[in-house]
């Protein structure tokens, strides 16, 4: 009895050791795969997520940034003198349209791409304050007839719609945020606070284009379709032949007279994929 009382405690501690041993083993080996991978994770994640830069993925897809968070050699001023030096400036890695109140001397005017672009994808973050209108344009010339000098072209509506009287204009709410201003109303809408940062992005293949704000497409549009004309025909623009349908254009941030705040400015060319 008391041999097999022994044997018995023997077993049992041999198979905890066996089991304590193989378990060590599995949770170092598993440590170092883990560790290995969430450092990877972790790694990619705090790239993601820091502001004005472009992740490993992001470099391979084509990606390239508009503002690094310190630089503006992307932009130029419309107003012909490069740069804007007054109404824009750069902290902490915004870059920010400032509030003139309607006087052109404290504005900068607008900025736009030193390169022209057709088939893209351009993504950023903005933030407002109350009572704010501006807009991101794109396919922008300044060769219309008439018009010489005027940078006009496509809207991204950048506003808040509850503060500033224009949203309340044009037709079923084709000038509230992230319409196609003053000809195609963004429909489910998930716009964040004002003073919150949102994300647009606008993307464009061919005559195709969409409006997305904080991952949701809120309106597809063709351009040069007859509903597209029809549309141009009874908006603002119906005195600008050809609106909208250049192949390439710049794109621009609107110097309108309100503070709009910027960052992670990016775009990817799309015309081979």
């Amino acid at each position: 009895m008391k041999i097999k009382t022994t044997a018995k405690k023997l077993s049992h501690r041999y198979l905890f050791f066996t089991a304590f041993t193989l378990s060590i083993a599995a949770v170092g080996f598993n440590s170092k795969v883990m560790g290995q991978d969430a450092n990877t994770s972790q790694s990619d994640k705090e790239k993601a997520t820091q502001p004005n830069t472009l992740t490993q993925k992001e470099q391979k897809e084509g990606w390239q940034l508009l503002f690094d968070g310190t630089s503006t050699d992307a932009w130029t001023g419309t107003k012909g003198q490069g740069f804007p030096e007054n109404g824009w400036q750069i902290e902490d890695g915004v870059l920010t349209v400032l509030g003139s109140a309607g006087d052109d001397h404290a504005s900068g005017g607008d900025i736009i791409t030193k390169n022209q672009y057709g088939d893209f994808e351009l993504s950023l973050d903005f933030k407002i304050p109350e009572g704010a209108n501006s807009g991101i344009k794109y396919f922008v010339v300044n060769n219309f007839p008439g018009h010489q000098g005027d940078y006009l072209g496509l809207e991204y509506q950048i506003i808040d719609d509850k503060n500033h009287p224009d949203a309340k204009l044009g037709v079923n709410g084709n000038r509230t945020i992230a319409s196609l201003y003053d000809l195609i109303p963004a429909k489910n809408k998930k716009a964040k606070p004002v003073g919150e940062w949102n994300h647009a992005k606008i993307m464009v293949k061919g005559d195709h284009v969409e409006h997305w704000l904080n991952g949701h497409k809120v309106l597809e549009y063709e351009r040069g379709s007859d509903q597209f004309r029809k549309l141009v025909e009874a908006s603002k623009y119906k005195d600008l032949k050809g609106f909208g349908e250049m192949p390439v254009g710049h794109i621009l941030l609107q110097g309108h007279g309100d503070t709009v705040h910027y960052k992670n400015i990016k775009i990817k060319n799309l015309a081979d994929s």
